[in-house]
C-alpha cells in the first residue's frame, strides 16, 4: 500500500453538551494541524498516489469551508458535538466528495482510503479512516 500526506491548519470556535466536556461546555477555540493521508494499492502510470499540489488545494478548499467560523452556529453540526473525532470524519468525507468529483485529478480515483489526523497538541490527537 502507498500513501501520500498532505498537512494544513484549521482554527475553528466551537462549545460542547454534556457534563463530560467540562469547562469546554463553553465557546472556546481550537486550532488543529490536520494531516490528509491518500492511500492506494498501486502507483499511478506517472508513479504517484495522487497529485500533491492538488491534495493540498482541495484540503485547504476543505479548510476553508470550515475554519474560522464557530461551528455551533452551522446548521450541518446542530445537535453534534464537534469533538476532534467527529471533526476528522468530517475532513475526510468532504475530501472524498472532492476525489470521487475528480478535484484531486484522474489517479486519485484509483485511491482506495483516506486517513484524516487533527493534531490539538504536540501530546493529543483524533484520526479518522475511511475506504472509498
Amino acid at each position: 500500500m502507498f500513501s501520500v500526506s498532505v498537512r494544513d491548519h484549521l482554527m475553528v470556535a466551537h462549545s460542547f453538551h454534556g457534563e463530560e466536556f467540562g469547562p469546554a461546555r463553553q465557546l472556546h477555540g481550537a486550532t488543529y494541524v490536520i494531516d490528509a493521508t491518500f492511500k492506494r494499492d498501486g502507483l499511478a502510470d506517472n508513479g504517484t498516489v495522487v497529485d500533491i499540489a492538488a491534495a493540498s488545494e482541495q484540503l485547504r478548499a476543505v479548510v476553508a469551508e470550515l475554519g474560522y467560523r464557530n461551528l455551533d452556529d452551522d446548521p450541518s453540526f446542530a445537535g453534534i458535538n464537534t469533538t476532534t473525532e467527529v471533526l476528522a470524519r468530517e475532513v475526510a468525507d468532504r475530501l472524498a466528495v472532492r476525489i470521487h468529483a475528480g478535484k484531486l485529478g484522474p489517479e486519485a480515483l484509483l485511491v482506495n482510503g483516506i486517513s484524516v489526523t487533527l493534531h490539538e497538541s504536540h501530546i493529543a490527537w483524533a484520526s479518522y479512516e475511511r475506504a472509498l
